[in-house]
């Protein structure tokens, strides 16, 4: 529906300017400005896709590592770190590069940067954004230049 109000504002916008008419290009304006509040809306309904711990619980049983993550980040707030491990080891082993990233952050807590270096390495390998940071010359996991990716 969003998509098909956009390439309506477009069309609108486009006769507006060409017949230089002033009521095409208010309405081109509302169409755009309807369409993208839907994009927006659709974006902040698809971010929430849990609305209770139950829901969550049951996506991590399905095997669902947005679920597996977030219940992991749930358990570490709580301050139950083995737990949060466990969960984020399972969301790893279906390939999550963000499980990664945070399972690196998990350990650098818990037991120091020099020993997260393999989880953060991993995820940088995958194209992790900030992992890859670590790595480059000067930065954290990198001093002196000799532990590139």
């Amino acid at each position: 529906m969003s998509y098909l109000l956009l390439l309506v504002a477009a069309v609108l916008s486009i006769l507006g300017w060409i017949n230089d008419s002033d009521g095409l290009t208010t309405a081109g304006w509302v169409v755009w400005g309807a369409g993208i509040l839907l994009l927006l809306l659709r974006w902040r309904r698809g971010r929430r896709a849990f609305a209770s711990l139950e829901q969550a619980e049951a996506a991590a049983a399905a095997g669902d590592t947005r679920a597996l993550r977030a219940l992991a980040m749930r358990q570490k707030l709580l301050g139950d770190f083995t737990e949060a491990e466990r969960l984020l080891r399972a969301a790893v082993e279906r390939g999550d590069v963000e499980a990664m990233w945070e399972m690196g952050r998990l350990v650098e807590q818990r037991d120091g940067l020099e020993a997260s270096e393999p989880w953060f390495r991993m995820a940088a390998e995958r194209g992790h954004f900030f992992a890859k940071r670590f790595f480059r010359p000067g930065h954290a996991l990198n001093m002196d230049g000799g532990n590139p990716l």
